[in-house]
C-alpha cells in the first residue's frame, strides 16, 4: 500500500527542488480574480504556474441573455476554511490511513490555514463587496483557540498560531506523515514559519457567517463529550494507529443509516478507549483548545444571537440573504431541518416579496441532501423572487439550474483549488436578472501559496478530487427570467 508521504513524492514531478515550490505571486494577477489570472498545471507535472484568466461564459437555462442595466449587489462567498490547530491532542490524523470516512483527518497543508484565510480575505477585500458570506465550517475541531484565530483574521487582529507540535515533524518517522523539512517537495522551516505570529487586517465589509458541522461538532461529526474534552486541553496526543485497532468492512457507523446522521455513540466510546490505551505522544497541553457548545460558538460568531444561526440581512434596497442553521446538534456532518425552520423560511421569502427584493438563500449544507431539504426547495421554487441557493459543505464548485433560481456551490479553502467566489448580481433589460460569479485565488502570502500546491498534491484531496469542477461551476454569467 503507497503511504500518503510516497503519493505526495511522485506527485511533486517538478516540484524535487525546493526553490520550484517557493511559490510567490508575481506572474499571477494581484488581485486573486481568476477573470484575469488563474493557477494551473499546462504540463502535467503537478507543478502549478499562473496563467490566462478564465472569462465569463453565459448560461442561458433560465433566461435568454440581455444587456447588464445596473448592479444591485456584490457579494464574496467564502467557505469551508476549516481553520485548524495542529498540534491539538484532540484530533486523530492516524485515522486517515483508513480511507474513507476518515480520510480528512490529516492533510499535508493543515499548519496553514490561517495563512490561506488570510490571502482569500486579501482577494475579497479587493472586490469591495457589499457583504462578505462566511460560508460554515470557519474551523475544523471545535475548539475556541481555533475560533479565535479565524475571527482575527476576518474581523482584523493578532493571529497567534503558537509552536508546532504534531505528526509533521522531522522526528516523527512514521512513512504516512508529509515532513516539510525532510520529504519533497522539500520546504525546510516551514512549521516553524507557519507557527509564527502576524497582523491581518480584517475585511472591513459586512460578513455573515453560516454555522457548519465543523464549528460545533469534533471532526464535524461528533459531539463534545466527557471523554473528548479534556482530551482537548489535556498533553497526551495520538499519532500513530494503534496496533489492531480497526473497523471490519460493512460496519454501520451512524444512528438510523444515514452517511450524514449522528455517529453511533456506542462506537465511538469503544473506539477512543482503545485508541487511548495504545501508544501517545506527550505535547503542551493548553486551556484555549477547549471545544464549545452552540450556543457559544453562534454568540461569537454573530454577537447576541441566541438558539440558531437562521436570520435574514437586507442588502441594500433590492436584495435579502437568508441563512439557514443546518447543522446537526446531536451529532453527524449532513444538514438537518428542524421543525419550525419552513414556517420561518416562508415569512422570510413573503417578507422579501412584500418589499420587491430578490432572494439568495444561503446554508451550509446544500440543501438538495439535507434531510428535510426538500421541504425547503419546495418552498423556494414556489417562490419567484428567489434568484440562488448558495453552499458549501462539499469542498467542491458547482452550479446547476432548479426551476426559476440556481443552486451555487463553492470549493473549500482547505482542499485544492482553495478559492472562495465572488457573486455581482445585475438588473438586466426587460426586468430579469443575471448573476456574474468568479472564483477568487488566494494572494499575498508565500506560505498560503506552498498550501495550494500542496493541496494540488494532496492524494486524497487535490487532482484526484476534481473539486475544481468544470468550466461551467466557475466563471459563468447565469441569466434568470423576469
Amino acid at each position: 500500500m503507497i503511504t500518503r508521504r510516497e503519493a505526495i513524492v511522485l506527485g511533486a514531478g517538478a516540484l524535487l527542488s525546493a526553490a520550484c515550490g517557493s511559490g510567490g505571486t508575481s506572474g499571477a494577477a494581484r488581485s486573486g480574480s481568476t477573470l484575469a489570472s488563474t493557477w494551473s498545471d499546462p504540463a502535467g507535472t503537478g507543478s502549478l504556474a499562473p496563467g490566462p484568466g478564465e472569462a465569463l461564459i453565459a448560461r442561458t437555462e433560465l433566461g435568454p441573455a440581455r444587456p447588464a442595466e445596473r448592479v444591485l449587489a456584490t457579494l464574496a462567498h467564502v467557505t469551508d476554511a476549516h481553520v485548524l490547530d495542529p498540534s491539538s491532542p484532540a484530533r486523530v490524523p492516524f485515522l486517515d490511513r483508513l480511507g474513507d470516512p476518515f480520510e480528512s483527518t490529516f492533510r499535508p497543508q493543515e499548519t496553514l490555514t490561517t495563512q490561506v484565510l488570510t490571502g482569500a480575505t486579501r482577494a475579497v477585500a479587493g472586490l469591495r463587496p457589499d457583504a462578505v458570506i462566511e460560508g460554515g465550517d470557519l474551523i475544523d475541531n471545535d475548539q475556541r483557540n481555533e475560533l479565535g484565530w479565524a475571527l482575527a483574521v476576518l474581523r482584523g487582529g493578532v493571529v497567534r498560531p503558537g509552536p508546532y507540535y504534531g505528526v509533521q515533524l522531522a522526528s516523527d518517522p512514521d512513512p504516512f506523515y508529509y515532513r516539510p523539512d525532510l520529504d519533497a517537495p522539500r520546504h525546510p522551516g516551514l512549521l516553524q514559519r507557519a507557527a509564527r505570529s502576524f497582523r491581518a487586517r480584517g475585511l472591513h465589509a459586512a460578513v455573515y457567517p453560516v454555522l457548519g458541522d465543523h464549528d460545533i461538532l469534533v471532526a464535524g461529526e461528533l459531539a463534545p463529550t466527557a471523554v473528548t474534552r479534556p482530551l482537548a486541553v489535556g498533553n497526551r496526543a495520538l499519532w500513530e494507529l494503534p496496533p489492531g485497532l480497526s473497523l471490519p468492512p460493512g460496519t454501520p457507523l451512524t444512528a438510523g443509516g444515514s452517511p450524514d446522521g449522528p455517529p453511533l455513540p456506542g462506537l465511538v466510546q469503544e473506539f477512543l478507549a482503545r485508541a487511548l490505551a495504545g501508544p501517545t505522544v506527550r505535547v503542551p497541553s493548553d486551556p484555549a483548545r477547549r471545544q464549545m457548545d452552540p450556543a457559544e460558538v453562534i454568540d461569537l460568531l454573530r454577537p447576541g444571537t441566541r438558539g440558531s444561526l437562521d436570520y435574514a440581512a437586507d442588502v441594500g434596497r433590492d436584495l435579502r440573504l437568508i441563512v439557514l442553521d443546518l447543522a446537526r446538534r446531536a451529532g453527524g456532518s449532513g444538514g438537518l431541518v428542524r421543525p419550525g425552520q419552513p414556517g420561518w423560511l416562508a415569512s422570510q421569502l413573503d417578507g422579501a416579496a412584500s418589499t420587491g427584493r430578490y432572494v439568495v438563500v444561503v446554508s451550509h449544507q446544500p440543501l438538495s441532501s439535507s434531510e428535510g431539504g426538500e421541504q425547503l426547495l419546495a418552498l423556494l421554487d414556489a417562490h419567484p423572487r428567489v434568484i440562488a441557493a448558495l453552499a458549501g459543505h462539499t469542498h467542491r464548485n458547482s452550479i446547476e439550474p432548479r426551476g426559476h433560481y440556481w443552486l451555487i456551490n463553492t470549493a473549500s479553502l482547505i482542499d485544492y483549488p482553495q478559492q472562495a467566489r465572488a457573486v455581482r448580481v445585475l438588473a438586466t433589460a426587460g426586468g430579469g436578472v443575471a448573476i456574474q460569479t468568479w472564483m477568487l485565488d488566494h494572494t499575498g502570502s508565500q506560505l498560503a501559496a506552498i498550501s495550494r500546491q500542496l493541496a494540488y498534491l494532496d492524494a486524497q484531496g487535490g487532482r484526484p478530487k476534481g473539486f475544481a469542477g468544470g468550466r461551467l461551476d466557475r466563471n459563468v454569467t447565469l441569466y434568470v427570467s423576469a
